[in-house]
């Protein structure tokens, strides 16, 4: 049975075979029950009820995944482009033949092509060399070709080589036996050997050092392991699936990676695009995130104003899928119904200054930070954090100094309003003393 296995990261994904399998412990437990007691009962309430939410949750993402999908009407091909597929075309076949994407999404050439490859690698044990910059999702996409081959049912073994201490890397991969050296009181198995007949993912491959890179080859070409400080030899069946975000080629040519086994490894090789190459993912990505993240923070999904979601929409995204999922994470935290662009990070913030900012920061001695700065960067920099300023003063002078108050109005949390008054050295104290009440002003 294929499963529909678009699970949130981090957590157990809902499949069918998973609901039925609780619904059948549901009906075993009340055909067998000869009574049952008033705990009994609520507890099969509580497990009903788990399972109708796992239920609406599937529901959920099965409906997000065919939007996403671009199920519907095809569009017709232009007549001045005849060749051209319909939106949505090359997804719809994958599906059709039970591809399980994994929450990869998106109907980018460069994606789908990779996904393509993923689908006519994963029957084979063929070694996968998947490179793409950080945060493009290369261990997702080592997790699709692990769903869609012979072992799906069998482990799947992730390992950072780059987190790895070389004194511990033997030890780790491979396993050692009790004595081996100080602190060594249990036999232990490795990675390898947890993965037999599996899959293992040897993430950032390229920061595996060279005594490292000669013990994996050696893996690759016998398929046995062998302990540290054991004689003997097992043998091991593991699918490698490596990633790496250098160029591997260079590496070997300028000699920290070993050319044997760069060739070794990428037998089948498969690119992730950047996310700004994928810019049709960015409003699903927001919706998915946004969803996710209002789980976990057990509130509503946040919204975006316009300018907000504009700035998203055409940010460069340097950190890509990871960096968004940050951005969407950090927003829902700060804001509270909408979100705008003051719940950014302050080193992509937009400027928003105004010739009366300029003239404003001039009175305050500022003007020739914003006027002259050494950089585009620097003048950035120092128009996003002066209107800040300015903000942050405008708002303690309206409420008198009160800092809950101005938390409130500007739907913020207060800690981190805190926090940017003390990042622009701004006490609140000194607003108390200056605010003189509207009824006073009026008086005078």
């Amino acid at each position: 049975m294929k499963l529909f296995n678009q699970g949130l990261p981090g957590r157990s994904a809902i499949t069918y075979a998973g609901l039925l399998e609780k619904i059948e412990i549901l009906r075993s437990t009340l055909r067998w029950a000869s009574h049952l007691n008033r705990a009994e009962i609520e507890k099969l309430l509580r497990q009903s009820t788990a399972l109708r939410d796992d239920v609406m949750q599937l529901s959920h993402l099965e409906r997000f995944v065919k939007a996403a999908s671009g199920d519907g009407e095809a569009t017709p091909a232009l007549p001045s482009e005849p060749t051209l597929a319909p939106p949505g075309e090359r997804r719809r076949a994958l599906r059709e033949r039970s591809f399980i994407f994994e929450g990869t999404f998106g109907d980018n050439p460069k994606l789908l092509e990779a996904l393509e490859v993923a689908e006519k690698a994963a029957p084979t044990d063929l070694p996968v060399l998947i490179d793409g910059e950080s945060g493009t999702g290369k261990e997702l996409m080592a997790k699709v070709i692990h769903a869609n081959g012979a072992r799906a049912d069998k482990p799947f073994i992730s390992v950072n080589c780059g987190a790895i201490p070389d004194n511990l890397l033997e030890s780790e991969l491979f396993g050692h036996k009790k004595g081996a050296f100080t602190g060594a009181s249990n036999d232990r198995k490795g990675k390898f050997e947890s993965a037999h007949k599996g899959t293992i993912f040897l993430d950032e491959i390229g920061e595996l050092p060279l005594a490292g890179q000669v013990k994996l080859l050696r893996v690759l070409e016998a398929h046995e392991i062998q302990r540290v400080g054991s004689d003997e030899t097992m043998i091991v069946d593991a699918r490698i699936v490596a990633a790496t975000n250098k160029d591997l080629r260079r590496l070997s040519q300028e000699g920290r990676f070993r050319e044997d086994l760069f060739y070794r490894l990428c037998v089948i090789h498969v690119t992730l695009p950047a996310l700004r190459e994928r810019k049709d993912e960015i409003p699903l990505l927001f919706a998915f995130f946004g969803d996710e993240a209002a789980e976990i923070l057990k509130r509503r999904p946040v919204k975006m104003t316009p300018r907000l979601r504009d700035f998203l929409l055409n940010y460069a995204y340097p950190g890509n899928i990871r960096e968004l999922r940050n951005l969407i994470y950090r927003i829902s935290c700060l804001a509270g119904d909408t979100a705008d662009l003051v719940h950014l990070p302050n080193n992509i913030r937009p400027a928003a200054r105004t010739a009366n900012d300029v003239a404003i920061a001039g009175a305050n001695g500022s003007a020739h930070a914003l006027l002259s700065p050494n950089s585009l960067s620097d003048a950035k920099r120092a128009a996003s954090d002066e209107a800040e300023r300015l903000f942050l003063q405008h708002g303690l002078n309206e409420v008198g100094g009160t800092v809950a108050e101005l938390a409130r109005r500007c739907d913020m949390n207060r800690s981190h309003l805190q926090m940017l008054l003390k990042k622009h050295g701004i006490h609140s104290k000194d607003f108390r003393k200056q605010h003189v009440p509207v009824e006073e002003k009026r008086v005078q």
